[in-house]
């Protein structure tokens, strides 16, 4: 095998017990140093084949993607007797989640926020780990865009007079998404709905300048650069998963994985261990005679019954697929369904600012700068989030610059930028279906293309762009992928 392209990791077998499992994961966790380094890879074989580097060609399945999707399929794959090889593109796995190191202490460079109370596909994997959450601690000061500027106002009074305004922006979405996990329960109310941008809706509202830059700002974020971008719809159903309340869609970004999410990836991923393939992107899938293959870029070939791809659904289109993918598959992959333009930053600071939490004006540089950690030298760590492609995150003095324009002051000591817009086996970040998507790609962007069955958080029916999502993802595509 081509080790400098193809790095093995992972072995047959289902012997473990839940204690054991859960027991490494933990110990894996709290020794973590740089997850992106993927320190749990191992060379060996699916079934210790004479002590070598070896890996089959042929599987019962194929799973593309190590990432929650893609380890929940093949987790239920081998449960079920599947023979299962899983081929991921990165030296890690995790996919747009990612527990690394930032500043000396445990980060998320991607997913991070998961609420099992309104959640049930996570809810469900904590607890058949015995995986805790930790809550974050809230802020203790807001900064919110004005007309004059930004402006601090109390916690309680910033956060509620922008639920004020943002709960009427869903009315009506008790009926047109009456049941959220079946988004397309009320076609007949949707039609016209879909086609709606979010902008469309602020604009009906007819909102006062200093209202509607109370919640620009985030629907601008959340679309992806600009309001005009993101569906009514995609946050419609959002807000109804959590409740239809300003209460329960705040929850949503209250609490975190204990010791990061690649623990319970990891508790999931050696529950029932598929073969590993770290370093392994895939060049083609083609389709003969009931079965498919496999290459990855390297050119190794693998052959199986069928073929998973939990894969962002941006990448589709950068694989060749004989015969080409369906029409609701394409046009999903050639739209985006994850934004172009998604940055992350862990920016390490100092400073007076305490705990503040700060929302920009849709096309501000920055968009978003939330509180993390407080660190034993009275430094803080915060996350800050950008839709602009024209700003260079990777910049100290521009990060200072676009920090002062919410509102806070503080001294920029570090910056660790993820941005996945240009990541390679990306290309998005967080899920936010465009108008119209929703009629027009789904249920059949979710159907299997011969012996292919798609998976990702991107085509969840729930938490679309969630970990949940991308769970409940995996549980669907394994079920088809059994029945074909």
């Amino acid at each position: 095998m081509n080790t400098r392209d193809e790095t093995a990791a992972g072995e047959r077998g289902r012997g473990a017990s839940r204690r054991s499992v859960v027991a490494s994961a933990a110990a894996a966790a709290a020794a973590l140093v740089g997850i992106g380094a993927a320190p749990e890879a191992r060379a060996t074989t699916p079934e210790q084949d004479s002590g070598q580097d070896h890996f089959h060609d042929r599987y019962d399945a194929i799973v593309v993607g190590a990432g929650f999707a893609g380890v929940t399929a093949a987790r239920e794959l081998a449960a079920a007797g599947a023979r299962t090889l899983v081929l991921e593109a990165r030296n890690r796995i995790g996919g747009r989640t990612w527990t690394d190191t930032f500043a000396g202490r445990r980060v998320e460079i991607g997913g991070t926020w998961v609420e099992p109370t309104i959640q049930p596909y996570v809810a469900r994997e904590l607890e058949r780990y015995g995986i805790p959450l930790v809550a974050d601690t809230p802020p203790e000061r807001t900064f919110f865009p004005t007309p004059d500027g930004p402006r601090e106002f109390g916690v309680e009074e910033g956060f509620g007079r922008m639920g004020e305004v943002y709960a009427p922006i869903f009315d009506g979405s008790r009926e047109y998404f009456e049941r959220p996990y079946e988004p397309l329960h009320r076609a007949d109310l949707l039609r016209d709905l879909d086609g709606l941008s979010l902008r469309d809706r602020l604009d009906r509202m007819r909102l006062s300048p200093a209202d509607e830059l109370l919640v620009s700002g985030q629907t601008g974020t959340l679309s992806g650069g600009s309001s005009a971008e993101g569906a009514l719809t995609a946050l419609a159903q959002r807000w109804a998963l959590a409740g239809w309340s300003n209460e329960g869609w705040n929850s949503t970004n209250s609490r975190r994985v204990e010791n990061g999410t690649y623990r319970l990836l990891k508790a999931m991923l050696d529950d029932c261990p598929p073969a590993l393939l770290l370093g392994s992107p895939v060049a083609a899938v083609d389709q003969y005679h009931g079965r498919a293959a496999v290459t990855t870029v390297s050119g190794r070939v693998f052959h199986a019954g069928t073929v998973v791809m939990a894969i962002p659904a941006n990448m589709w289109r950068t694989i060749a697929f004989r015969p080409g993918l369906p029409r609701a598959q394409a046009t999903a992959s050639a739209q985006g369904l994850a934004v172009a333009h998604a940055t992350k930053l862990w920016i390490h600071a100092r400073g007076s600012a305490g705990r503040c939490y700060a929302q920009g004006a849709e096309g501000s540089p920055m968009s978003l700068l939330i509180p993390d950690q407080l660190l034993p030298d009275g430094s803080q760590l915060f996350i800050g989030f950008s839709v602009d492609p024209s700003f260079d995150a990777t910049d100290r003095a521009a990060v200072r610059r676009a920090v002062r324009l919410l509102g806070p002051d503080i001294e920029v000591i570090d910056v660790r930028v993820q941005d996945w817009g240009n990541d390679r086996y990306a290309r998005g970040g967080w899920t936010f279906r465009k108008p119209g998507q929703l009629t027009s790609l789904y249920p059949a962007v979710q159907q299997p293309h011969g012996r292919v069955v798609f998976a990702g958080s991107d085509i969840a029916d729930g938490w679309s762009g969630y970990i949940d999502g991308a769970i409940e993802s995996g549980f669907r595509a394994a079920g088809q992928a059994l029945s074909l």
